[in-house]
């Protein structure tokens, strides 16, 4: 067992890495400066959390308490002075881990060229990975270029990318060469460094098993999620402080992000060694299905990688607490709920009876020009109905829709088997109150598909308010009809009103 500290345990890779640490069996200790980020992970109460800044040199001695491993994750990109900013971060990180007696520090740097001008991001990164191997603590330097998983920044760059521009409009960055690198592999060596031998005081090039320009990353992107081959229009003066304009109005990654990472486009990034594959030795996930992994288009049980309330099958993952905002691709969500006057058993009877000869409790008419529009174009349409007028089964069609979850008495999720650009699921859910009684939560997800995919959503947008508005208060509705037809089959009456001398709180009221 090692003791561990993880810096940046509140990002993408620091999220991701703890509960790999714990799975070894190794001890968490994990330096944050806002707690309350990770409040909701589903490993908070195995590790030690400690408010500190590693700009903050006296929080970093509290942190560097008795431990064995430092695991350096922290980055400032977002800050307009970012260089200089993980220049003294580096050397207060460096200074507490010699006074604390740390073993050793494991670092993810960026690969790099070994000649030539680097750019602001990649040379701070080389800054950060000398300070620390500088240091009188035995340092591992992990230099990776981009990584493939969902969450990790220049990804998100390419998906948005990929998926909204189905012509491109391309800058000679395209065609650098890049040896990309699954988040899976990444996390492996970032844990297993803790085994190489102690005086170790290296860095590492890593990388995945293939070496590809960012224009192949892009088309083989596109072939992984199902989109049309795009087309690209090179254009050799699109600068890359333009580009970064350009990425900050496609994709919602923020241009203080986005512009560092395209600087370093510029540079041919790839291994110019594997030592480490030989040191600590493992099969390589190629770059097809690390995009598999990302886009959730295959099973994938990691829990570094899933949050626990996991997303629809085929849909992409939903982000970690610790994820930004804009990680995770593009989805568009209907919520609605609605209090009933229903049990929950009252309720789920009408959840689970909807569709077939029941309807879908709202505008009729709309629902069945969908469904023929559907058959048009060689959809099911609505004509498949329901196997059975009260009960559904996992797996059965149910008009359009085909069963996907069903947890009896909570949830029903439908996927949509209709043609549409992306993919669609319908949740029901009943969810019972202190009081007896139930609300009823409706959500409505969709996928997009390409370009295609984000204006068919929009499309249908103004028609959402009628149907799911509707559908949520009649769902509602019908459900507290079935109540009071279940009092009244059972003989139950309402009390008769109080006169003024009965009710409660109030003298009798005596004639003069």
């Amino acid at each position: 067992m090692v003791r561990c500290l993880v810096t940046g345990a509140t990002g993408y890779l620091g999220g991701r890495l703890v509960p790999r640490l714990l799975a070894e069996g190794h001890q968490v200790r994990c330096l944050v400066r806002d707690p309350g980020k990770l409040r909701d992970v589903p490993w908070a109460k195995r590790v030690e959390v400690v408010r500190g800044d590693v700009l903050d040199p006296d929080s970093l001695a509290e942190a560097m308490r008795d431990v064995d491993v430092v695991h350096y994750l922290v980055h400032s990109l977002n800050s307009p002075d970012f260089v200089d900013a993980d220049r003294r971060a580096a050397e207060n990180t460096a200074r507490a881990a010699e006074d604390a007696g740390v073993g050793r520090i494991v670092y993810l740097g960026g690969l790099h060229p070994a000649r030539g001008r680097l750019s602001p991001h990649l040379a701070s990164r080389k800054q950060v990975g000398d300070t620390f191997l500088a240091s009188r603590v035995p340092t591992v330097v992990l230099k990776a270029a981009v990584i493939i998983g969902s969450g990790s920044a220049s990804f998100e760059m390419l998906r948005y990318l990929t998926e909204r521009l189905p012509v491109m409009v391309t800058p000679r960055w395209v065609h650098s060469r890049v040896q990309p690198i699954a988040v899976r592999d990444v996390l492996r060596y970032l844990v297993q460094a803790i085994t190489l031998p102690k005086d170790t005081n290296r860095s590492f090039d890593i990388g995945g098993p293939e070496v590809l320009t960012y224009l192949d990353m892009m088309h083989r992107y596109a072939r992984a999620a199902g989109l049309p081959r795009r087309r690209v229009l090179p254009v050799p003066l699109l600068t890359p402080r333009l580009s970064s304009h350009w990425v900050n109005v496609i994709t919602p990654v923020p241009r203080s992000i986005a512009s560092p990472l395209i600087e370093s486009l510029v540079h041919d990034v790839v291994c110019r060694e594997n030592d480490l594959c030989a040191l600590l030795p493992g099969p390589q996930i190629g770059y097809d299905r690390a995009v598999e992994l990302a886009l959730n288009r295959v099973r994938d049980t990691d829990v570094e990688t899933r949050w626990s309330n996991a997303s629809l099958p085929g849909a992409p993952s939903d982000p970690l607490p610790s994820d930004p905002e804009w990680s995770g691709g593009s989805s568009y969500t209907d919520i609605r709920t609605h209090l009933t006057g229903a049990t929950p058993e009252q309720l789920w009877r009408v959840v689970e009876g909807i569709g077939g000869e029941n309807g879908w409790y709202s505008f009729p008419l709309a629902w069945a020009v969908r469904g023929w529009a559907d058959r048009l174009v060689g959809g099911v349409g609505l004509r498949r109905g329901r196997r059975d007028p009260g009960r559904l089964q996992v797996g059965e069609a149910l008009d359009w829709w085909r069963v996907e979850e069903i947890e009896r008495g909570v949830l029903l999720r439908l996927r949509a088997e209709m043609r549409v650009p992306g993919k669609a699921w319908l949740e029901l859910r009943v969810q019972p109150l202190v009081d007896g009684s139930a609300r009823y939560l409706q959500r409505a997800v969709f996928v997009p598909r390409g370009l295609v995919g984000h204006l068919y959503w929009f499309a249908v947008w103004p028609f959402h308010g009628i149907v799911f508005g509707g559908m949520v208060g009649n769902i509602a509705a019908a459900a507290g009809a079935a109540n009071a037809e279940d009092r009244r089959a059972s003989g139950w009456t309402p009390p008769p009103p109080r006169s003024a001398e009965q009710a409660p709180g109030r003298s009798p009221v005596k004639p003069s």
